[in-house]
């Protein structure tokens, strides 16, 4: 058994095994091919379709059929992933020029799905014929496929820059690529410039090739981003949607959306439920309400705007918290030599013409010597035509179709029978080619017909000029470019379209709120849920129904409510994100609206409140401090209240007035676990920072701590704390720890 145990450095093994995963990932599945723009499934599927004869002129197949094939022949990584990918490439909202016309349901711009497999029909579309057309000429090379019982091309010739005009994205291993669409007339016109001069810069290049034509339109609106962006492979392109003012009704006006982002299409729903969560949550005060009024006709998102509202700030707003701007992040990443590359705009235009000059040189061999070989028949053709009671009289003569055409080809007239010695003679000086005998022997007598050896002898000319020509552009690389060039320039007259995407450099407005100010009432339970009512609605609601909320704040809609917790944070939310609801609403868990974990929450209170107070603090340990309102002036969530030591907490939080500080007769009382009290006068305090740890205001035990801590006036003679009440009359001049309270903890 031991000789079977092979020893494997597991950090070696671990390293080969995911570099070989990862570059499986990259070449194979996930990244696009520079020449073709295409990921390998993407390439299968149009092969498989190109072998079902799925032609743009032939009925569509199921979609089932062409995912099976391309599944079983070449792509064994599961159906819905094949399927995924045919859909994609039917999107005319997400390519430029789609490869595949599909045939039922294929989803929609709002984001719904496509049907299943079986219900929906697909063909190839005229875009999927120039990358398809040349297979036969064997331009590219063919690969064995997984199981080495098909072959399939590495490569299509495609003839079109696929790759700049219908962009594409995708996700491998450490890396990814995210290629914009760009319109087609303007890449072929980049194209064309750079073979007429190859030198040209990069600048020059965007003189034709401006910046990404998105099929849903849209405004870039960091124009001056895009040099950096085409001359390095990488960067952040900023989208917006297209909107228009309208008048609506009742003196309101409408924002009309026509045109979404680019990185919204397919999901155009979640925009529009966006939109009027925002109203609903009055995150937007300005809007009344929000429509989708799209139809085949375009989109059309309805944004009704409240009356005499600033809509250019309501924009600015839009754009910040919407997908109505978005961010497209470029990165010009393909795969060359098996090897993934970050391009730039030359070198990837560069590369198609690379590919073009090798097709287009492969193509016009293979014409040659199609041309040639059948100039070759045709001349045997024309020759026997001259000689053909000759070759009726070998043929007759002969016993075997070897022996007439050992004839035809060498002269040899062994054991055939001739009308005459000089016949004889004649054939034994007949010297034609093989495929010449061979065309020859499979010769209709109706190519005798005086029209057809006319056509033969017009064949001849045509193929001999059509072989010139071809010689010409395979010995000048002048020429060959200006065959290039002119297919070129058909294919633009073919998918030519306007430009969609607008380019422009906006700068970005910061959104001012404009919000209606108003008291409310924050109510939070016992549970922690907390909701906001206004003040019509508090002042109708029982004493009964508003005793189930032990914490109750009044304050504006324009403050924000500060959370003070046991662990010595303060926590802030603006009164505009409290939920809004109705009284018999539950409300919304407060955990989910800041960052408070499992602290304990000990005083709720509005920021205007503390702003105006000296804030009085007791901790576990017995440490008491003043600090001032102005301390905890600040625009973030979370912020430190006050030190403590390890192992302590904060017991209360008490807001004291001007008042109760000029009053010279406030006192302090603290209460502790084992049931000793202290009382001194408020004076005693001092103000401190908020980063302070704060006095010691009582002597402890070990086992003991403070409970209760509170500033109390002189006609106070109760305290009540965890639903008792503690007499405090006969301890108001206390200076020193007493025993004896009427109710112990």
């Amino acid at each position: 058994m031991e000789e079977n145990i092979i020893q494997i450095d597991f950090t070696e093994e671990m390293r080969t095994s995911y570099r070989d995963y990862a570059m499986s990932v990259i070449i194979s599945r996930a990244l696009p091919d520079v020449r073709d723009g295409l990921k390998p499934v993407q390439r299968r599927i149009l092969y498989a379709m190109n072998e079902l004869g799925l032609s743009p002129d032939k009925p569509h197949r199921k979609s089932a059929r062409i995912v099976g094939d391309t599944m079983g022949k070449y792509h064994p990584h599961g159906d819905s992933s094949i399927y995924d990918a045919l859909v994609h490439m039917t999107e005319d909202y997400s390519l430029s020029i789609p490869l595949i016309d599909g045939h039922g349901n294929f989803g929609s711009i709002d984001g719904d799905g496509a049907a299943a497999m079986r219900y929906t029909e697909a063909r190839l579309s005229f875009g999927a014929k120039t990358m398809l057309d040349h297979l036969e000429k064997n331009l590219v090379p063919f690969v064995p496929n997984f199981d080495e019982s098909e072959k399939e091309p590495a490569v299509l010739p495609a003839m079109i820059p696929n790759l700049l005009i219908n962009g594409t994205t995708g996700i491998a291993v450490g890396m990814a690529t995210n290629i914009p669409p760009h319109n087609p007339s303007e890449v072929i016109d980049g194209v064309i410039a750079y073979i007429d001069r190859p030198s040209i810069s990069t600048e020059k290049l965007m003189e034709y090739i401006p910046g990404p034509d998105f099929p849903t339109g849209g405004i870039i609106v960091n124009q001056e981003d895009l040099p950096a962006i085409y001359a390095t492979g990488e960067g952040k392109l900023k989208i917006r949607g297209k909107v228009e003012i309208e008048k609506g009704e009742y003196g309101r006006q409408n924002i009309i959306i026509s045109e979404i982002p680019y990185t919204v299409a397919g999901n155009k729903t979640k925009l529009v439920e966006n939109l009027s969560s925002l109203m609903k949550d009055k995150v937007f005060d300005e809007i009344y309400d929000v429509r989708d009024e799209s139809s085949k006709e375009g989109i059309r998102i309805v944004i009704e705007v409240k009356k005499d509202r600033n809509i250019e700030n309501l924009l600015n707003g839009l754009y910040k918290k919407t997908a109505l701007e978005d961010t497209y992040s470029v990165n010009l990443l393909a795969v060359k030599d098996q090897q993934p590359i970050t391009f730039h705009l030359k070198s990837l235009i560069q590369e198609f013409v690379a590919f073009q000059v090798d097709l287009y040189t492969k193509e016009y061999t293979h014409l040659l010597e199609k041309a040639k070989n059948r100039l070759e028949i045709v001349k045997g053709l024309v020759m026997a035509t001259d000689v053909i009671d000759l070759i009726i009289e070998i043929l007759r003569g002969s016993s075997s179709i070897k022996q007439a055409k050992a004839c035809l080809m060498f002269g040899d007239v062994t054991d055939i029978r001739f009308k005459s010695a000089s016949s004889k003679k004649q054939a034994q000086s007949l010297s034609f080619t093989e495929r010449q005998a061979d065309a020859i022997l499979s010769m209709q007598l109706s190519k005798l017909i005086g029209l057809e050896i006319l056509k033969l002898h017009e064949e001849e000319s045509s193929l001999e000029a059509s072989i010139a020509n071809y010689r010409m552009v395979l010995g000048s690389e002048k020429e060959l470019f200006k065959v290039i060039k002119g297919r070129l320039r058909e294919y633009k007259k073919l998918f030519a379209r306007p430009r969609r995407t607008l380019l422009t450099t906006a700068q970005n407005e910061n959104y001012v709120e404009e919000i209606k100010e108003e008291d409310i009432y924050v109510l939070i339970d016992r549970f922690g849920y907390i909701k906001t009512i206004d003040t019509g609605t508090y002042s109708r609601t029982s004493e009964e129904a508003l005793s189930e909320y032990p914490h109750k704040v009044c304050m504006r809609n324009t403050d924000k409510l500060c959370v003070f917790t046991s662990e010595g944070n303060m926590y802030q939310i603006k009164g505009m994100q409290l939920p809004r609801c109705k009284m018999r609403d539950k409300g919304t868990l407060i955990h989910s609206l800041c960052k408070l974990g499992k602290e304990d929450v000990i005083c709720y209170t509005s920021f205007e409140q503390i702003f105006d107070s000296l804030l009085f603090f007791t901790t576990k340990f017995g440490y008491v401090k003043l600090v001032s309102g102005l301390e905890y002036e600040t625009n973030r969530s979370q912020i430190a209240a006050t030190k403590l030591e390890s192992g302590d907490a904060v017991i209360q939080v008490q807001l004291l007035s001007a008042q109760d500080i000029t009053a010279g007769d406030r006192r302090v009382f603290l209460l502790t676990r084992n049931g000793l009290s202290l009382a001194f006068a408020l004076e005693e305090v001092s103000e401190l920072k908020r980063a302070s740890r704060g006095v010691k205001g009582i002597t402890l035990n070990e086992d003991d701590t403070v409970v209760l801590g509170m500033v109390f006036s002189p006609e106070t003679t109760t305290i009540t704390h965890h639903k008792k009440k503690y007499d405090i009359s006969n301890i108001k001049n206390s200076r020193r720890c007493r025993k004896g309270m009427k109710n112990k903890l």
